[in-house]
C-alpha cells in the first residue's frame, strides 16, 4: 500500500469514525504533511482519493471539508432457499464464467481471482526460480504422497494462528483448496447422499456435489452471523444428511465471519448427529482484523472436520497448492487422493514453503488485507454512488467479495448476459443456489485494483441494472 493510500485509509476511518463531524474543516495540506511526516502531494493525493470516494468536498480558498454523511444501504436479511434436498444445476452458467477467464479484454467482476501484481510477491517468483535451476532432478521426480514435509511443516505452523494444532503427519497436500473439497467430500460421501450447505453458496462447490451426484439442501444463513443453526438441526432431524459444508471466515459470498459461540455450537450439533463439517477456510487469511479467526477445527477433539484451504487466495491461484487437515479421515483422503490426483507438482510446494520460512508470507498477507479492505471501502462507495436505490449490500469482514441483492423482479442473469456483448463479466447470484435462487442478486470482485476503468465499468453496470428496473 502507498503512503497516500494509507493516509488516506487512516482520515476515512476518522470519517467513519465520527472524529472529523459533517462540515467539519479538515487539516491543511502543510500541517498534514508536517504531521505524518510525507510530501505534500503525498497529502493532495490522499485528499484526491477521498474526494473520489466522496467523503469530503473541496472548497476553493477555503481547503477541505468532510461531506454530508450518506446513508448507508440496508444488508441483506437472513436467506430462505427451498429447503429440500435438490440436485445441483446451473453448470452452464458457470461453464460461461470460466471460459471468460481467457479472453484477456474481458473485465472479469464474477471471478474470485486474488490481486497478484503486488511486489510483495517477488521473493516467490524468486525462490521458484532458484529452485527450477538448481534441483532439477528433485522437481521432475514423483513426489510424496501426503505432499513435500517441509511445506506441511509450514502449513501446520500458519495453522496455529487460527487457533489449529495440527503436525505435518495430520496434513496432505492437494492441487488447491477446490481439489482439497474434492477429495474430503469423495472420502465422505457416495453418489445419492444428502449433503447440507449455506445459502447462498460457493458456486465451485456446488459443482462439485453436481459432479458427484451428491444432493444438496440449502440452508438459511444470516450476512453477518453465518447460518442458522436452528435450520440446520431442524433438516438434520428430517433427512439423512451426511455432512455440512461451511465457509464461517471470510464467507464466500457473504463475506461474514462466523461467531465464535456459534462456530462451537455447529460442533457440538455435529457431535450429536455423528456428521462430518467440511470446512473452507481459504479466505480466513485475509480477516480485515488481526489475530485471524479461529477455524471450527481449532475446537474439534474427535476428528470429525475435515479443515480444507490452499494459497489460491492469498498468493495466487496458478500456484495450485493447497491442504486438507482431514482428522480421522486421514487414511480415507490419502486413499482417495491417490485415486483421483496422484501426487501433487514439487516445485511450488518447495517455493511456498520457503517463502513462509523466510518471513515473506506474513508480509505479503498482511499488505494485501490493508489494500482489499480499501478496495472494498471503494467499490462499496462506488456502488452507492451508480447503482439505483433499493439495494442491500454486504459488510464483508475480510476477503475481497461483495455481494448485492436487488429487488426481485431484477434478473442479473439478464443482466449478465448483456454486459457481455461490452466485455464486462459478472456472477450472477443464481449460480450461488443449487435450485438458482438469487437472480436479483450479483457478486462482484474488489481485489480488481479501483482504477479509472473500473469505476467506468461499476458505472456501466448501475446502468444496465437501472434499465432493468424500469
Amino acid at each position: 500500500m502507498t503512503r497516500y493510500q494509507h493516509l488516506a485509509n487512516l482520515l476515512a476511518e476518522r470519517i467513519e469514525q465520527g472524529l472529523y463531524h459533517h462540515g467539519e474543516k479538515l487539516p491543511s495540506v502543510r500541517a498534514l504533511s508536517q504531521e505524518h511526516g510525507v510530501s505534500i502531494s503525498t497529502v493532495q493525493q490522499a485528499y484526491q482519493t477521498l474526494e473520489t470516494l466522496q467523503l469530503i468536498t473541496p472548497q476553493p480558498r477555503s481547503g477541505y471539508f468532510v461531506a454530508p454523511r450518506k446513508a448507508q444501504p440496508p444488508v441483506p436479511a437472513m436467506s430462505r432457499p427451498v429447503q429440500r434436498p435438490v440436485e445441483v444445476t446451473q453448470w452452464e452458467q458457470v461453464l460461461t464464467l470460466l471460459d471468460a477467464r481467457n479472453d484477456k479484454q474481458v473485465t472479469a467482476f464474477g471471478g474470485g481471482s486474488p490481486d497478484v501484481t503486488q511486489p510483495s510477491l517477488k521473493p516467490l517468483w524468486r525462490e521458484m526460480s532458484r529452485i527450477v535451476q538448481h534441483n532439477p532432478s528433485d522437481i521432475l521426480s514423483y513426489d510424496e504422497l501426503p505432499g513435500r514435509r517441509e511445506l506441511r511443516e509450514q502449513i501446520a505452523r500458519l495453522a496455529l494462528d487460527g487457533g489449529t494444532v495440527v503436525t505435518a503427519d495430520d496434513i496432505v497436500v492437494t492441487h488447491g483448496c477446490h481439489a482439497a473439497l474434492s477429495i474430503a467430500l469423495f472420502s465422505v460421501c457416495k453418489p445419492g447422499d444428502i449433503v447440507a450447505v449455506e445459502s447462498p453458496s460457493f458456486y465451485g462447490t456446488m459443482q462439485l456435489l453436481r459432479g458427484f451426484n451428491i444432493k444438496a439442501i440449502e440452508i438459511p444463513t444470516d450476512p453477518q452471523t453465518g447460518i442458522s443453526i436452528e435450520a440446520l438441526e431442524l433438516a438434520i432431524e428430517q433427512w439423512p444428511i451426511k455432512g455440512v459444508i461451511l465457509v464461517p471466515n471470510c464467507n464466500n459470498p457473504l463475506g461474514f465471519i462466523m461467531p465464535d459461540e456459534r462456530k462451537r455450537a455447529i460442533l457440538s450439533l455435529a457431535q450429536r448427529h455423528d456428521i462430518a463439517i467440511f470446512e473452507d477456510d481459504i479466505y480466513g487469511e485475509l480477516a480485515n482484523d488481526y489475530p485471524r479467526p479461529r477455524t471450527i477445527k481449532s475446537w474439534d477433539i474427535d476428528g470429525r472436520v475435515l479443515l480444507c484451504s490452499s494459497f489460491t487466495k492469498t498468493l495466487a491461484p496458478g500456484l495450485r497448492v493447497g491442504w486438507i487437515a482431514p482428522g480421522r479421515y486421514l487414511d480415507r483422503v490419502l486413499h482417495m487422493k491417490y485415486a483421483t490426483s496422484g501426487t501433487n507438482v514439487p516445485t511450488t510446494q518447495l517455493a511456498v514453503a520457503s517463502f513462509i520460512r523466510e518471513g515473506h508470507y506474513h508480509r505479503h498477507v498482511r499488505r494485501m488485507r490493508q489494500i482489499y479492505q480499501s478496495n472494498m471501502e471503494t467499490y462499496t462507495c462506488w456502488v452507492r454512488q451508480y447503482f439505483p436505490c433499493g439495494i442491500c449490500v454486504t459488510r464483508p469482514q475480510g476477503g475481497f467479495l461483495l455481494w448485492i441483492e436487488l429487488p426481485e423482479h431484477v434478473d442479473m442473469v439478464c443482466v449478465a448476459n448483456q454486459l457481455c456483448r461490452l466485455k464486462i463479466q459478472i456472477a450472477p447470484g443464481s449460480l450461488f443456489s443449487a435450485s438458482g435462487k438469487y437472480r436479483n442478486c450479483v457478486r462482484l470482485n474488489c481485489a480488481l485494483p479501483p482504477t479509472e476503468h473500473h469505476q467506468e465499468v461499476v458505472k456501466q453496470l448501475g446502468e444496465a441494472i437501472q434499465i432493468a428496473m424500469e
